[in-house]
């Protein structure tokens, strides 16, 4: 199915560490900060959800330039993304916990921007969902009125949940379910929502004012009240118990599960407690700590800054961003044509290194020969590569949706319509090609050249 996650973007920061003794100046802890954890909020937790249970997912938001923006970009790699530009700097919340205890929260820039405008690009991106998430944390996004206006035609036919914000504009008419929390409920409603009648009296207001299908008042460790145009009774889901050390993300996870459960063809009432249920599992997890860290990709650079930062400006300028790929183990001459041809195709060339652990998975303990800082080093050297970007994993597909170049170049042995990379390139574009491959230079010849002499 196509998932397609409509809202906004911030940058969450995670500095966590040990607090054994007070500050000299005030009587607040000193926390020793052991980690720092960088990923994707707000809308891009849902998306970052969804692709790490394996769907496909597309990114409908808006970013900005600032140093903050590029970060996201990393941390979403493996997710689509179409953004238009957000006209505001980029909101980050940094979180500070000693052990498991939370101690502060630092917010950036999270104000209310102007609304931003919708690219074309955007509105065939929701055009295309199957089933839409509007995740919405009321930066605007969902407020865009041409945005407004595909999302209430699509609900005729697409399951459409939409996890509202205090701050953010109201669901579009039509919505399969809206997820308020239980003071989101109360806040929207202008009501009290403590005993399960007020809840229930709340979700009703807000099923008729909102015009929706169905909404689903969130109520933490005891579930959620559920209430529908078509049945007016209310029903409590109850949640199983979960021992929560840290409760962020809950609603993105559940919003997540409800939209893929809705999709599968299943019944309101059963989709609900499913969703219900692995929120409760996820936050039982961990929570967001749970997620695995995307292996970042590093990047190496000479005179043209960081891969990431030259790829977009050399496409800002319209020239045509060149990427390949390889261990280049033993830098030898087929390497050295192969990349002067990959150069002479655009108007920057970025190499996409192996790691040391990813060379040794693939080719055996015995290998890299030459490690990955070396390497790097030995491909800055040459007057046609530009940037160099380390990856961990086995292959460069991260690398290669976080730089999305115009061409992937690979040697004369493959076919271009065969290599396992051609699909995620040509999804923004892009196109594969492949160069003349030298016959009788290779690593493997060099290496056991050099076996025979030492």
């Amino acid at each position: 199915m196509r998932i397609t996650v409509v809202g906004d973007v911030l940058l969450d920061v995670d500095l966590d560490g040990e607090a054994t003794r007070l500050c000299p100046d005030a009587p607040v802890p000193v926390v020793d900060i052991a980690e720092v954890r960088r990923r994707a909020g707000g809308a891009g937790l849902v998306a970052r959800m969804l692709a790490h249970d394996g769907h496909r997912v597309t990114l409908v938001t808006v970013l900005s330039d600032d140093g903050a923006s590029l970060e996201l970009e990393g941390a979403l790699a493996g997710v689509r993304v179409v953004a238009g530009p957000s006209g505001a700097r980029t909101p980050v919340k940094t979180r500070v916990r000693a052990g498991r205890h939370p101690v502060v929260r630092v917010d950036e820039d999270c104000g209310r921007p102007a609304v931003p405008g919708a690219t074309a690009g955007m509105l065939t991106a929701i055009e295309q969902a199957e089933v839409i998430i509007v995740a919405d944390y009321g930066r605007g996004l969902a407020a865009n009125p041409e945005i407004r206006s595909l999302l209430a035609a699509l609900a005729v036919s697409v399951p459409i949940v939409w996890d509202p914000h205090p701050l953010g504009a109201v669901p579009v008419p039509g919505v399969a379910v809206a997820t308020p929390n239980l003071a989101e409920a109360a806040k929207a409603a202008g009501s009290a929502a403590a005993t399960p009648a007020e809840i229930a009296e709340a979700g009703g207001v807000l099923l008729d004012r909102w015009q929706v299908k169905a909404v689903l008042v969130t109520m933490g460790e005891r579930g959620g009240l559920l209430v529908e145009t078509r049945n007016r009774s209310p029903r409590i889901v109850p949640a199983p118990p979960t021992d929560v050390s840290d409760p962020c993300g809950a609603g993105d996870r559940l919003a997540a599960s409800l939209a893929v459960h809705l999709a599968e063809g299943r019944g309101l009432d059963d989709a609900v407690e499913l969703a219900i249920h692995e929120a409760a599992h996820f936050l039982g997890a961990g929570g967001v700590a749970s997620l695995p860290d995307r292996h970042r990709p590093v990047w190496r650079h000479r005179r043209d800054g960081d891969a990431h930062a030259l790829a977009r400006r050399v496409r800002a300028k319209g020239g045509t961003v060149v990427a390949t790929g390889g261990c280049f183990d033993l830098l030898h001459a087929g390497h050295v044509r192969t990349l002067a041809a990959a150069r002479d195709l655009g108007d920057c060339l970025i190499v996409c290194l192996n790691s040391d652990e990813s060379v040794r998975r693939i080719k055996g303990e015995q290998r890299p020969i030459v490690s990955q800082e070396d390497r790097a080093e030995l491909l800055l050297a040459l007057e046609c590569v530009d940037a160099v970007m380390v990856f961990e994993e086995d292959t460069p597909q991260a690398c290669l949706d976080l730089l999305r170049p115009a061409i992937w170049v690979k040697g004369g042995d493959y076919q271009a319509s065969q290599l396992p990379e051609a699909g995620l390139v040509e999804s923004w574009g892009g196109r594969c090609v492949t160069v003349p491959f030298h016959q009788a230079r290779s690593t493997s010849v060099l290496a056991d050249a050099l076996a025979k002499v030492s």
